[in-house]
């Protein structure tokens, strides 16, 4: 009978040691990781457009205005395609008689294909001019920028990586920063589409010339965009009292018109700065109007007479101070390659 137990006893399967269940239940990344991907799914299931970057919150305005357009003096850009595909180009730039700036002369070249741009320019002076961006992932453009000039303080350089969601655009940037005591300028931005015409954010400036002092500030972003893409309407609102709100409309295929506000409120000053700005596109030809409040009317004309000549009239009027600029300047585009080199269909 004994010898009959102790067999029926060693036959019997051993009992399984019993596994904590906590590391299931109380897996601190187990909800977090849930709550991602529930939210993934209902942002998924309402199909948010995507709104754009930070740095390009006002790009429809500014290439209505003439703010990066406006020229004094005379100027001349020769330019000369080496390559269409990857794209490769030298460009030889003068500019004289400008009230505000010295003469100067400048040399570039630019490469790109899909995934990488370059550009580099140096200038009578030595200064060295150079950007890179690579997208290496159809979502992720990382970005470098470097300016190397004779006078310390205003050499720098530039280290951005921008990320593209399908309904968000996330940024980050380094400017002069030091790996050492941390010192710089680190900029933060984040843009989020909340519906299919409003989309916000926020965007975070952080200084720290020296170890021992530091400031952060926060901007307020908002993007309103009309179903149709006509009219676009933004405004951006910093703690200290600034406020900049735009308005962008395309009247017709040819007409474009865009406004400017700009509000200074803060306890020593009070300021507000309007612009209001038209852009007509003629046949061969671009024409830019631009009045603000404080007195200045400029207008700036691009007539291309044949596609590689392109003769350009600036003008700009200040009735406040009684003052006027005008400017002058040609284009001209110049390239060895034949049409067919080109992906151009030779005329019969």
């Amino acid at each position: 009978m004994a010898s009959t137990s102790i067999s029926e006893k060693d036959s019997s399967p051993a009992p399984t040691p019993s596994v904590p269940s906590y590391f299931s239940y109380f897996n601190p990344v187990s909800p977090i990781i849930d709550v991602y991907e529930r939210l993934s799914r209902i942002r998924a299931d309402l199909d948010l457009p995507h709104p754009g970057s930070v740095e390009n919150l006002q790009k429809e305005v500014k290439a209505t205005h003439l703010s990066n357009y406006i020229f004094d003096g005379a100027r001349a850009d020769l330019t000369k395609s080496l390559s269409v595909n990857p794209l490769f180009q030298v460009t030889h730039s003068f500019a004289l008689g400008s009230q505000t700036l010295p003469a100067s002369y400048n040399f570039g070249a630019v490469f790109a294909n899909q995934k990488v741009f370059l550009q580099g320019s140096v200038d009578h002076e030595g200064s060295i001019n150079g950007r890179f961006n690579n997208g290496w992932s159809p979502n992720n453009v990382f970005k470098a920028q470097a300016q190397l000039s004779q006078q310390a303080e205003q050499s720098m350089i530039q280290l951005e990586h921008d990320y593209s969601g399908q309904d968000f655009n996330a940024n980050i940037k380094a400017i002069n920063p030091s790996p050492i005591n941390l010192t710089g300028v680190y900029i933060g931005s984040y843009l989020q589409s909340v519906s299919k015409n409003l989309a916000i954010g926020l965007e975070g400036l952080y200084q720290r010339p020296t170890p021992q002092t530091s400031d952060l500030t926060v901007s307020y972003l908002a993007k309103l965009t009309s179903t149709d893409k006509t009219w676009i309407a933004t405004a951006q609102l910093q703690p200290s009292g600034i406020l900049q709100a735009t308005y962008w409309q395309k009247l017709s295929e040819k007409v474009e018109v865009a406004a400017d506000l700009q509000v200074l409120s803060a306890p020593t000053r009070r300021d507000a700065v309007a612009t209001l700005g038209a852009k007509y596109d003629f046949r061969a030809a671009t024409f830019r109007a631009q009045i603000d409040s404080t007195g200045k009317v400029s207008a700036l004309l691009e007539q291309r007479f044949v596609p590689a000549f392109a003769f350009l009239v600036a003008g700009e009027i200040d009735h406040f101070k009684n003052a006027a600029k005008v400017g002058v300047g040609v284009m001209i585009e110049s390239t060895t390659l034949t049409p067919e080199e080109m992906g151009m269909v030779p005329p019969p």
